[in-house]
């Protein structure tokens, strides 16, 4: 909702309308092989509807029913159209009420609603069915994203005890950098540690530098790139982290290069408009 990184809510800025109702967009990513998908079509606020329990987009929805997360999926995937449709359910083991700024005015906050969970996907198209770990997190923002930040890295990984260790790394545009180092029990509950030093990862495709965080005596290596754009990247790293090695679900989001002119004039080939 408000989708952060909408041309057209960029440009309704530029207009003085303010309205995030008018910006939302479920996003459905599928890496398989022979099954790959994106779909994140924007919808305008008469096709939005928002209930304590229960968000519909379009032809989409989410449903919370006190004790798990159903996702029914009815969209179209760029470039060409191809249905995606199915149910994703997600079951959080315990929900989670931290959340934290990651600026230094308090106006970009993020916290994890369900750090550890399982998740099922049921899609009929494309015909897809597995079972795994799951995550469930929030970002909420008072202001464009492209205010007060440069960049950051994130990073979330599962451990050996069924906790989830999730590592943000913000670099701001004034002001020093903020590390949040955190560990989430199945419980919910959560505790701080020492982040390891940053390493240089191999920059993208779209020469994007990212970083990611790892024990001293385990260097991290990009196992798999999901997504290379011109602002943002997706990765699966292996790393070290808290004395274990592990695999993390990687992100790298470069705002300066989401600000110009030329990235947002592209965007709507992956972010098309209805309604």
């Amino acid at each position: 909702m408000g989708s952060v990184f909408s041309p057209y809510y960029a440009w309704a800025r530029d207009r003085g309308r303010l309205d995030p109702e008018d910006h939302c967009a479920l996003n459905v990513a599928l890496y398989g092989r022979g099954t790959q998908r994106w779909t994140m079509t924007e919808r305008g606020a008469s096709r939005v509807v928002r209930e304590p329990q229960a968000f519909a987009i379009g032809p989409s929805s989410v449903h919370w029913d006190g004790h798990r997360l159903r996702i029914e999926i009815e969209e179209r995937a760029v470039p060409f159209g191809q249905r995606v449709r199915g149910r994703v359910t997600v079951r959080p083991e315990a929900l989670c009420t931290f959340a934290t700024a990651l600026d230094a005015r308090g106006r970009h906050r993020w916290g994890p609603i369900a750090p550890s969970a399982r998740i099922e996907v049921d899609l009929e198209e494309p015909s897809l069915s597995w079972r795994g770990q799951a995550y469930v997190d929030s970002n909420v923002g008072d202001e464009p994203i492209d205010g007060p930040f440069l960049d950051w890295d994130w990073s979330r990984a599962p451990m050996r005890d069924g906790s989830t260790a999730v590592v943000y790394d913000v670099r701001p545009r004034q002001g020093i950098d903020r590390v949040l180092a955190l560990r989430f029990a199945p419980d919910g509950s959560v505790s701080p540690f020492e982040p390891p030093p940053r390493q240089a990862l191999p920059k993208t495709g779209w020469r994007i530098a990212r970083s990611m965080r790892t024990d001293p005596d385990v260097p991290a290596r990009v196992r798999q790139t999901l997504e290379d754009t011109p602002f943002y990247s997706r990765s699966v790293i292996e790393s070290g982290l808290l004395g274990e090695r592990v695999v993390s679900m990687h992100e790298t989001l470069d705002v300066r290069r989401y600000r110009s002119t030329a990235v947002r004039l592209m965007l709507p080939w992956r972010m098309p408009r209805t309604g």
